[in-house]
């Protein structure tokens, strides 16, 4: 793996962290102080999650400028993976077939981001 694609990789799992934190914050103050429930959230937070994933894997595309169906799918491995080991060393809890469901659309969406990044990129490259 080339030192730009491993650069690339960094800025999309930032991107996605950065806004997954950004939008539990905001859930959070949704749930506090108004009549938002806890069955709405669930979807809300699926929607938020590939929409951050999405993103995510379009910044690596457009970081990598090359391969983004890879460097997509690489970027939504990674934070499913890193989903996994909290829940699982910190709660001892696997993904249930609903979890492993979400992070299949995650890493699809991830991968769809890279491809429509690396393509954004090229259009506007060849002026």
């Amino acid at each position: 793996m080339r030192k730009q694609q491993f650069t690339a990789l960094m800025y999309g799992w930032i991107i996605v962290l950065g806004l997954i934190l950004l939008a539990s914050f905001i859930l959070a103050f949704l749930l506090r102080f108004t009549t938002f429930n806890e069955p709405t959230l669930s979807w809300v937070a699926l929607v938020i999650g590939l929409i951050s994933l999405f993103i995510g894997g379009m910044v690596a595309g457009v970081k990598g400028k090359a391969k983004g169906w890879i460097i997509g799918a690489i970027t939504g491995l990674g934070f499913t993976l890193f989903t996994f080991l909290v829940q699982y060393l910190g709660y001892q809890q696997a993904f249930s077939l609903e979890q492993s469901v979400h992070h299949i659309g995650y890493i699809l969406a991830a991968l769809f981001g890279g491809v429509v990044g690396v393509n954004i990129i090229g259009s506007t490259s060849s002026d």
